[in-house]
């Protein structure tokens, strides 16, 4: 198939995800998000070991679409249940251990490459095994995940008046903004790149897939620990600590959109891994700080609402931007120009980052 197809492919989990995370950050700010945590843990292990029984491509788009369901449901509540645990000068920190598991399976995820090229293994074996792990992994998250001292809050009201709420609040509108622009080269780089690389360097799928995510993602690992310590910090001086080291971290990612499309010119492969590592440091000091700055601009009651409200447009924007790569790879565009568009976009972002004025609606934040 052409790019444009894979393109589609990455689209259709983007836009089934954009479409359900208000509504699975609704739920979590309703029910239990405990509960919705491990649901949603055993929904995603059973798309995936589906997706290794594919025998099509219209049945492989389904279950990438039924995948998107499952971690639109996920990620807000998970990321609400860590700022309930955690306030003041550890929230930062704990966010960014969270996103360094996240890291870390995309890592893992990157070997693959080579479990795709074995021939006793292959890509089916690689999905069924995850799938079979996650449903086993289901049952001890569901007993052993615990209220939050904060698990009696007040709900979120209707979904109207939630949504209200939020629309209203001028600096959740920019931070909508600052967190969904960057997600457009976020998602180039997870998707596109193993492909990118292989093609421009020539290198075998499994090098590149390896080459393409785990040195930016040790980069991003790092970078989270290091931007959540640096954030929790700077807010003890100003309460715009973690907007300040957000931005910081966008200027990372933006500089290193361009020298990646810049990098196939040189011939280098390192070129483009120092270029990729250096996109992981700044999308570490970046990753690790959205809701910790949600929670300075939103009550409790909505935050997990208020992050999935921030996916939608995220991802709507990430499946588009999936779609339109390939389609600009397929018309031969240059590699630099296509990565200086979202370069641009990346360093306007920084622009609504500065913009927001935390409320303090948490004191703890």
């Amino acid at each position: 198939g052409s790019e444009a197809n894979w393109g589609k492919v990455l689209a259709y989990f983007k836009w089934t995800y954009a479409f359900l995370s208000p509504i699975g950050g609704y739920l979590a700010d309703r029910l239990s998000r405990r509960h919705v945590i491990a649901v949603s843990l055993a929904a995603w292990s059973a798309v995936t070991w589906a997706t290794g029984q594919v025998q099509s491509y219209e049945q492989l788009l389904w279950t990438r679409a039924v995948m998107g369901v499952s971690e639109a449901i996920y990620i807000p509540a998970a990321l609400a249940l860590i700022a309930d645990y955690h306030r003041g000068s550890t929230r930062s920190r704990a966010v960014g251990f969270h996103q360094m598991g996240i890291y870390a399976g995309v890592i893992i995820g990157g070997f693959s490459g080579y479990a795709a090229d074995h021939p006793q293994l292959g890509w089916r074996w690689m999905f069924e095994t995850c799938g079979w792990i996650g449903i086993l992994y289901a049952a001890p998250l569901f007993l052993l995940l615990r209220k939050t001292p904060t698990a009696d809050h007040v709900a979120a009201g209707t979904p109207v008046a939630a949504l209200r709420e939020l629309l209203s609040n001028r600096s959740f509108l920019l931070l909508v903004g600052y967190f969904a622009v960057p997600a457009m080269a976020g998602w180039i780089v997870r998707d596109w790149m193993p492909a990118v690389l292989k093609t421009e360097f020539g290198i075998g799928q499994g090098r590149a897939g390896v080459s393409a995510t785990v040195y930016w993602m040790l980069a991003s690992a790092v970078a989270a620990l290091v931007g959540g310590w640096l954030a929790d910090r700077w807010m003890q001086r100003t309460s715009r600590g973690r907007i300040y080291t957000s931005a910081l971290g966008m200027c990372m990612v933006a500089v290193a959109m361009m020298g990646v499309g810049y990098s196939p010119q040189t011939g280098m492969l390192e070129v483009a891994i120092a270029f990729l590592m250096l996109f992981g440091f700044g999308w570490g000091f970046y990753d690790c700080n959205n809701m910790p700055i949600l929670c300075q601009i939103a009550r409790p009651q909505l935050r997990a609402t208020g992050y999935g409200t921030m996916n939608l447009v995220s991802m709507t924007l990430g499946g588009m931007a999936d779609w339109a790569f390939g389609s600009l790879r397929d018309l031969g565009v240059p590699l630099l120009a296509i990565f200086g568009i979202f370069s641009s976009a990346a360093f306007l972002s920084i622009l609504c980052v500065l913009l927001i004025r935390p409320a303090h609606l948490d004191t703890d934040s």
